[in-house]
């Protein structure tokens, strides 16, 4: 089989996947390589705002209309740090480029300048992420555990979180409803 690079795509959980943390998720997948990859689920809301991660991390907020922002759940890998998934790239101290236009970046100088105004213009903040061990993504692609789609800005950024699995599903034409919980092979 050809290896295919997922970054920039969606991975769309099947019905029937068991997981609890990835069922009806959809992840957008930031690298992709022969080593492995990391994706971001951007569909888990966590019961805790950026007024407050910002409280905790010392960080005064300047911009008061970005306290209620929800943090959500990235994934079950260092789910004590913070990633800022965002729109530009920017020079930020820790960052992987994931395209031209969009890099997920983990250094505390993304969050103080966004606390100040001075952010990237589109961004979404997890905490942890998704791993996958060189080849795990591709057996589990195997598995029919997911579906994959190109990733598109909108979802990403300006769609409720709510509204991201059936919107990712219908990047494909497909509706959650019409898929089978049972995965097979032809």
């Amino acid at each position: 089989m050809d290896r295919v690079n997922l970054t920039h795509h969606f991975l769309i959980a099947m019905p029937a996947m068991a997981d609890p943390y990835f069922a009806r998720s959809v992840t957008y997948v930031c690298n992709h390589s022969e080593h492995g990859a990391l994706g971001i689920i951007i569909n888990r809301p966590l019961d805790l705002t950026l007024g407050t991660l910002l409280d905790q991390l010392e960080i005064k907020l300047e911009v008061p209309e970005l306290a209620r922002r929800a943090i959500h759940f990235g994934g079950p890998v260092q789910t004590e740090r913070g990633f800022v998934l965002h729109r530009p790239q920017g020079s930020w101290q820790s960052t992987l480029a994931v395209r031209e236009d969009i890099a997920l970046t983990t250094s505390r100088d993304v969050l103080e300048a966004l606390a100040q105004g001075r952010g990237p213009e589109q961004f979404f903040i997890t905490l942890g992420y998704a791993g996958w061990a060189a080849g795990q993504l591709e057996h589990e692609l195997a598995q029919n555990a997911w579906l994959t789609v190109p990733a598109t800005l909108d979802i990403l950024f300006e769609l409720p979180v709510e509204a991201r699995f059936d919107a990712a599903m219908g990047l494909m034409g497909l509706n959650a409803a019409n898929l089978s919980e049972d995965a097979g092979h032809a």
